[in-house]
């Protein structure tokens, strides 16, 4: 297969595929009311570890599944996530209790571990390198497309029709999805560079998932609980022993001295920063719109449309700019963090088209921001390790988004109610934002005045 083949089809089966897994993260948010009246009865910790499951899974293995697809083919990994996508949304669909539910939601993330990191990787594979910060920004537009279609399809299940119903309809849109792939996509070639590394894939995942489940629990337990700070020194303590092995053993799951790369540093820090962000706006947005402007549950799942609107010409923008990764940046970033803090001033009184304006400059932030980021995690890499690349980008960017969520909840939950929290929650958001916005530029402005580090194109040479 010639290294630059990426055909139109191609691109298009490859972002639906990623828009599909990553609406299933926002989906779910809109049908908790439905889901807590449900004849199932679940409790509400049995409510939080549906939702939760599935991000928890699906961030916790976006590293061995990267490098899985690397060494085994990714097209191969694509399909076996799909597979597992729809096997687990079946489950939900059919499940006679919470256990049954909470279990196909995890099947569902680990699929969509599988699916994320090898549509990237194949992207960076099949792209010209002229064409890679398009491709890159494609990609990046259907994750955010991805949420606003979970939010489209939650708020329209949520009204018109059942959570079953959404689940079951993951099953056959898999299938079709799957096909297309079989059909479209070529195989890329294997790297008998990546290692399984089974011992380090177990400590690395289940470090991630000790860290995640601190980070989404947080909020309810509190920060100070015996069973968060016993996550998060569980995590810290595997994550750790985990660095000491893939040290010491010649054929690790990979090398952590990779992130010796201050690109890899700066790049991974900005897109957690971004979804950090955006996810803060994610989970303060429905109810926002229904129990403070009185929307039902479709029209909210409508209401969010400016966000991919913006993303998608900011896009376009940012593929022009390519060349201005520092800047380009730097504008995505700061726009997200000055949008939240124009959303904090709203409230019932706020007419939606001054929301909906707000919404449209955090959405040009993202799409200016992230193309850039990606194309800067999966080129810090060489060619070889790009499932590797791509699950260490995504990993950061769910990282983010998790932690968004769990600090609007914390801020959320010292105050009476969310007409007096929400405010609070987004300021304190949009300044962390413009913080670590802050510190990604430094780290691009130290690449810039060394001259820059190697960056790797997809026939693994470095580029200047």
């Amino acid at each position: 297969m010639p290294t630059h083949a990426l055909k139109r089809p191609t691109l298009l089966a490859l972002c639906a595929c990623v828009l599909v897994a990553q609406s299933m993260v926002a989906a779910i948010n809109l049908l908790i009311p439905q889901l807590s009246s449900s004849p199932l009865h679940p409790s509400h910790t049995e409510i939080l570890w549906t939702v939760d499951a599935y991000v928890i899974v699906f961030a916790g293995l976006l590293i061995p599944a990267g490098a899985l697809g690397d060494r085994y083919g990714r097209k191969g990994a694509l399909l076996a996530g799909l597979t597992l996508f729809a096997a687990g949304a079946a489950t939900s669909a059919l499940a006679s209790g919470p256990a049954v539910l909470i279990a196909g939601r995890g099947l569902s993330g680990a699929g969509a571990a599988l699916i994320t990191p090898a549509t990237l990787s194949i992207l960076m594979q099949l792209s010209a390198p002229e064409h890679r910060a398009r491709s890159m920004g494609a990609w990046t537009l259907s994750i955010g497309l991805g949420g606003a279609a979970g939010n489209l399809g939650g708020g329209l299940a949520g009204q018109f029709l059942t959570w079953r119903a959404l689940f079951a309809a993951m099953v056959p849109l898999a299938a079709v999805l799957a096909a297309a792939v079989a059909v479209t996509v070529p195989r890329t070639e294997r790297s008998a560079r990546s290692n399984p590394d089974p011992l380090g894939t177990l400590l690395l995942t289940a470090g991630l998932v000790a860290v995640l489940f601190g980070i989404i629990e947080g909020p309810a337990y509190g920060w100070s609980s015996a069973r968060i700070l016993g996550a998060f020194a569980t995590g810290a303590l595997l994550i750790a022993v985990f660095t000491g092995h893939a040290l010491r053993s010649p054929a690790p799951l990979f090398d952590p001295r990779v992130f010796a790369s201050a690109r890899l540093r700066a790049s991974s820090l900005g897109t957690a920063t971004g979804f950090f962000g955006l996810f803060a706006l994610f989970f303060v947005n429905s109810q926002y719109l229904q129990e403070l402007k009185g929307f039902g549950a479709a029209v909210t799942g409508v209401a969010i449309l400016p966000l991919p609107f913006g993303m998608a010409v900011a896009q376009r923008l940012a593929t022009r700019w390519a060349g201005h990764p520092r800047a380009v940046i730097g504008t995505g970033l700061t726009l997200i963090g000055l949008g939240l803090l124009g959303v904090s001033t709203a409230d019932a009184g706020t007419p939606y088209a001054v929301y909906a304006c707000w919404l449209l400059v955090i959405a040009a932030g993202t799409g200016l921001s992230m193309p850039a980021l990606t194309l800067g995690v999966v080129t810090s890499l060489p060619a070889h390790q790009a499932g590797l690349g791509s699950g260490l980008g995504t990993t950061a960017r769910e990282t983010g988004a998790a932690l968004g969520v769990a600090v609007t909840g914390t801020v959320l939950s010292a105050h009476s109610d969310l007409l007096h929290g929400m405010g609070p929650a987004l300021r304190t958001v949009g300044v962390v934002v413009l913080a670590a916005t802050a510190l990604v530029m430094a780290g691009y402005g130290s690449l810039a005045r060394a001259g820059g580090v190697p960056r790797y194109e997809a026939d693994g040479t470095a580029a200047p």
